[in-house]
């Protein structure tokens, strides 16, 4: 018998054979069909139902209205916010070195991993009438929760690791160097920022900051919670559609609901774009 051992063979996933690539294509279109395609078809059509009219109609009425208005209101707030946030974490992480530096990215995921429910009640908690600092923001006339700050912070909360988590990898990637040659040559920290650091970040921002408008806009969890679903004030367009739900205006809640799909599609259809346009640099931020 011959002891001579013979290298391991490595398929290639382009051996298989078309059967099997044509039964895994077919789970995953299976897949994709049960569970993208067809709810989004069952909202259009139930909004639908009773014509373009009956669902035009309802988006018209106060209600629908206050709740788009505040749900952009929110979006509009948030996002920025979070591209600031976002910003500055991902400098202070990728920059400089000091300890903790496991720790803070570790918070900047919390989000991802609690329930936004359990952010909600940690906003009561700590800003709700009944707590010190809710108290005399209630007693100076700056309510929190049950109001439109309350709201913002629960979405800017729950969206805030998106734009850090992407710029994160982005900025590792690139290194220090420029930075420092720039420094070097006398640049100042905010013109070292806007003419180095900014435009090799910039498609990476963008990313991050429309995967977070995605999840503002969608946001229900955390809000239902410090909103109070007041009708016409503190009630977002999330909100909106399960109140309409319960009351069995079904034309009125998937016409608000189909409406909420189609701003979702419109933002990840940008997201699309900006990913087949600009995959190299984006290449970075799929390592991580």
């Amino acid at each position: 018998m011959s002891d001579i051992s013979h290298p391991t063979r490595f398929r290639r996933a382009s051996d298989d054979s078309p059967v099997a690539r044509l039964i895994l294509i077919g789970i995953a279109l299976g897949g994709l069909g049960l569970l993208v395609a067809m709810p989004l078809l069952v909202v259009l059509s139930q909004a639908l139902a009773e014509g373009w009219g009956a669902a035009l109609t309802s988006l018209a009425s106060h209600d629908a209205r206050s709740a788009i208005r505040l749900t952009l209101l929110i979006t509009a707030i948030a996002v920025p916010l979070n591209a600031v946030f976002g910003i500055a974490a991902a400098w202070f992480i990728t920059k400089f070195d000091f300890r903790g530096k496991a720790f803070l990215i570790t918070l900047i995921d919390l989000p991802f991993s609690i329930s936004p429910v359990v952010a909600g009640l940690c906003i009561v908690l700590l800003f709700g009438a009944n707590s010190t600092l809710g108290g005399l923001l209630v007693a100076g006339g700056y309510p929190v929760v049950f109001a439109v700050p309350g709201i913002i912070l629960a979405t800017v909360f729950v969206t805030f690791p998106f734009v850090a988590r992407e710029l994160i990898p982005v900025m590792v990637e690139q290194g220090r160097a420029e930075e420092e040659a720039a420094l070097t040559l006398g640049a100042s920290g905010w013109r070292v920022f806007t003419t180095v650091t900014l435009p090799n970040i910039r498609w990476a921002l963008l990313y991050g900051t429309l995967l977070c408008t995605a999840r503002a806009m969608g946001e229900f969890g955390a809000v239902a919670v410090v909103s109070g679903k007041i009708r016409g004030q503190t009630a977002t367009m999330p909100i909106t559609i399960e109140m309409l739900y319960n009351e069995y205006l079904s034309v009125a809640a998937f016409s608000m609901a189909g409406l909420l799909t189609c701003l979702a599609l419109i933002t990840l259809t940008l997201k699309t774009g900006l990913e087949l346009r600009h995959a190299d640099a984006l290449a970075a931020t799929r390592r991580h």
